[in-house]
């Protein structure tokens, strides 16, 4: 009542027959503070005591695109922090599901009675839907709420689970697996394009720390997951631990998960869908072949689904180019335009290469070199995810603090090293090399990744995050496709060529390895000469700020 009569009053004519200064309150959720806002006479209408009442409805204001807000006004609120941590755990749980089955191939076999290139659609049929879907999420989250897509991808997720776990034969397992990858494919992009549009600046490194380990971490620590699982359980389980997880991502999504980004209206080019899934599922098949092509047990030559994924790829740029003149690409090329985009891409490539060349080289060279257990295989690998996890967060502080050189430069000559200390491996090398070298390898991306997602997305405009997101992610598994084309390929052929001179098998398996990381490592010097055109990006141009639907 007090609050009130003083309104009143200072509402009401002074002596020098003006309006005294109107008092604004701003409502800190605990009591008002009340602070001058200088206003505007008006000596020709008549001032009134009271406002006037009005039955409009006052759209709740947006809040400030992250750009706009100062390192003083740095703290999350509760609403942001509870979207980001369930998109960040929900992230993580399906994306493990991406390198989950590789353990398992050689049971499913003798389980399900299917050969070794009938299993392997298992995870190239996952791959392929992933490098499918991911390029249409740059449109579906302009054109959809959060809410929606984080919803519509756990369910997603969550069906193919539970098929899966149901599967009484291969069909319904490959079907399951590509339900699975389709709610796989808009999480990440989804969650990155979260946090640009809610995080501030400054803030960014620390939470892409997080998303460095949800991107790196698990899919390599997959293997270990399912090698602890089928050492006591059926392979079912592989699924049906994971299935209450993700029906409580998806109830507590339900219930907490709000609109924290803007969304429009955008034209659907149905031939640009059609063009982005014949070039990257043709790319991406025609990769993972090349390794069955090698050992002679490829379904076609390589060279027809390389080819026709090549020549969509160019009628996919070529369209793009044009549609995005009137805001209406699928996935806007413009982000190019941008310098540290570029650099940052070329170096994410490289590295991603590595990474998904030594998880599928290494677990080869344990067990058929060192003669070690798929068991004993997935938890020797486990060290260097732990690393990883351990470092990208405080990467992601240090990032925050000065900038993404200082980082990626001492990451890429740790990732140059590890690789050239890898080729030094034989059937002679103690099995604590391996972790060190692995753990060394780890260290040198958890170095890198961080500072290249922030950088690269956060020197886009605002409009163009979601196609920002889409088309990392994108290249992403064209590089861990390519990563691991590139390595069996050499493997195996280092393999053949020892062979052909007299070695035994154990030894001509050691000189396919010693082949393969040669040449990751030469091309690592390329990611450590790129490193040096990183820099800081400036703030991007902050569009229209985020309504909240």
């Amino acid at each position: 009542m007090k609050e009130l009569i003083r309104a009143l009053l200072l509402r009401s004519p002074g002596r020098n027959g003006r309006t005294p200064p109107a008092f604004s309150a701003v409502s800190t959720g605990r009591s008002q503070l009340c602070q001058p806002a200088p206003s505007t006479p008006t000596p020709s209408t008549p001032k009134r005591i009271f406002p006037p009442l009005s039955t409009e409805t006052r759209p709740v204001p947006a809040p400030r695109p992250a750009e706009d807000r100062s390192p003083g006004t740095d703290r999350l609120d509760a609403r942001t922090k509870t979207v980001i941590g369930l998109l960040l755990v929900s992230s993580f749980v399906v994306i493990l599901n991406e390198t989950i089955m590789s353990v398992a191939l050689p049971r499913l076999m003798a389980d399900l009675q299917i050969t070794a290139a009938t299993a392997q659609w298992l995870t190239t049929g996952f791959m392929l839907t992933m490098a499918v879907v991911i390029p249409a999420t740059g449109y579906l989250l302009q054109r959809f709420t959060m809410r929606a897509l984080f919803l519509s991808a756990m369910s997603l997720f969550s069906t193919g689970t539970l098929l899966a776990a149901l599967a009484p034969g291969f069909g319904m397992l490959l079907s399951g697996r590509i339900i699975q990858a389709s709610g796989t494919a808009i999480m990440i992009p989804l969650l990155m394009t979260t946090v640009l549009n809610t995080v501030p600046v400054h803030r960014r490194g620390t939470i892409m720390g997080t998303i460095s380990i949800v991107i790196a971490v698990a899919p390599a620590i997959g293997p270990t997951v399912s090698g602890l699982i089928l050492s006591v359980l059926d392979w079912r389980w592989m699924f049906w631990l994971v299935l209450p997880i993700a029906l409580l991502a998806l109830g507590v999504g339900a219930m907490k998960v709000q609109n924290l980004t803007e969304t429009r209206r955008t034209p659907f080019d149905v031939f640009s869908i059609l063009l982005s899934t014949v070039a990257f599922g043709g790319l991406i098949f025609g990769l993972s072949s090349i390794g069955e092509a090698a050992a002679g047990e490829a379904p076609m030559p390589v060279w027809i689904p390389l080819a026709l994924g090549a020549v969509s790829l160019g009628a996919f740029v070529a369209r793009q180019l044009v549609l995005q003149r009137t805001d209406r690409a699928l996935m806007d090329l413009r982000t190019f335009a941008s310098r540290p985009f570029v650099v940052a891409i070329v170096m994410v490539l490289i590295s991603m290469m590595a990474l998904f060349g030594a998880l599928i080289v290494l677990p080869l060279y344990l067990q058929n070199v060192l003669g070690l257990s798929a068991l004993n295989t997935g938890l020797l690998l486990l060290p260097g995810g732990v690393v990883m996890a351990v470092l990208s967060p405080v990467v992601g502080r240090l990032y925050d603090r000065i900038g993404p050189r200082p980082l990626v430069i001492p990451g890429a000559v740790v990732l140059t090293s590890a690789l050239w200390g890898l080729t030094m491996l034989d059937q002679h090398t103690p099995v604590a090399m391996v972790i060190a070298l692995h753990c060394l390898l780890n260290a040198g991306l958890g170095f890198i990744f961080t500072p290249l997602f922030t950088s690269s997305l956060g020197s886009l405009d605002r409009s163009l995050y979601s196609h920002g997101s889409a088309i990392l992610n994108t290249l992403q598994q064209l590089a861990g496709g390519a990563g691991t084309a590139v390595f069996i390929t050499l493997m195996t052929t280092g393999t053949a060529a020892a062979l052909r001179d007299g070695a035994d098998a154990i030894e001509a398996a050691a000189a396919g390895v010693h082949t393969a990381f040669f040449w990751g490592a030469v091309v690592s010097l390329g990611a450590l000469a790129v490193s040096f055109l990183v820099r800081r990006p400036k703030n991007a141009a902050p569009g229209a700020a985020p309504a909240i639907h």
